[in-house]
């Protein structure tokens, strides 16, 4: 059964597609996709989410090619997490809903970014929290190009910065990386997750990655529809 809760992603896309002046092409754009999880119809997975509620609150801020992409995995956050944001990224000119949302009392707002890049006294390599406030992780979604690029936005400068060291190389073969420990939008959201002692949604947004990557994958190839492995089985136990 499809997930019936409101997508922040996907309502994105739906904004997105209302404002084109041309029908959105792009690879693999003549498959018959599910609407929801956008895989090939055959092989959706949207059977296998589970939905929960967090301590922490996401916001995607993603780069205004991101939710027409079928491989993006930030709407996999938003399907275990309803309450995630989503907003189109503008250097200049930011959603005016967003600024409000980083200025909300009852939010402590924080940028998910490799330490690299940010000033030393920004960065912490724990979730950011402050008395009384709910965690807020905005997630930058793009390439890594675009990425190091929507960082550097003026509204985003004094944000906290938290930076998560991966230990093991990302399993999202879906799209390229430039490093192996670059990971998945949704990778990054699990770790998040688990660095707030969210187990729970943690390794459910990892298993549904998991099966995501392996539906899409099937799908892609024209494989035969499996439920097999150990995020299924991970999955089936949460209903």
């Amino acid at each position: 059964m499809k997930p019936s809760h409101a997508n922040a992603v996907l309502d994105l896309r739906q904004q997105r597609l209302a404002l084109s002046t041309r029908p959105f092409a792009a690879r693999g754009a003549t498959v018959n996709r599910c609407p929801r999880c956008q895989i090939a119809e055959a092989h959706c997975c949207c059977e296998w989410a589970r939905s929960g509620t967090s301590a922490l609150q996401f916001c995607l801020l993603m780069h205004h090619k991101e939710p027409m992409k079928p491989t993006n995995t930030g709407r996999l956050i938003a399907e275990i997490l309803p309450d995630t944001r989503a907003f189109a990224w503008d250097r200049t000119e930011p959603d005016p809903e967003l600024l409000a949302l980083l200025q909300d009392p009852s939010l402590a707002p924080f940028l998910v970014f490799p330490e690299a890049h940010a000033e030393t006294h920004r960065v912490h390599h724990r979730v950011p929290t402050q008395p009384g406030k709910r965690p807020l992780a905005i997630l930058l979604d793009g390439t890594w190009k675009q990425a190091r690029r929507m960082f550097q936005s003026g509204y985003l400068a004094q944000l906290p910065v938290l930076s998560i060291d991966p230990d093991v190389a990302s399993r999202y073969g879906l799209r390229s990386a430039a490093h192996p420990h670059q990971l998945a939008t949704a990778e990054v959201a699990a770790q998040v997750l688990a660095l707030m002692d969210d187990q729970r949604n943690a390794q459910v947004l990892d298993a549904y990655f998991e099966v995501f990557s392996q539906r899409y994958y099937a799908g892609k190839r024209q494989k035969a529809v499996s439920s097999e492995g150990e995020a299924f089985e991970f999955l089936a136990r949460m209903e």
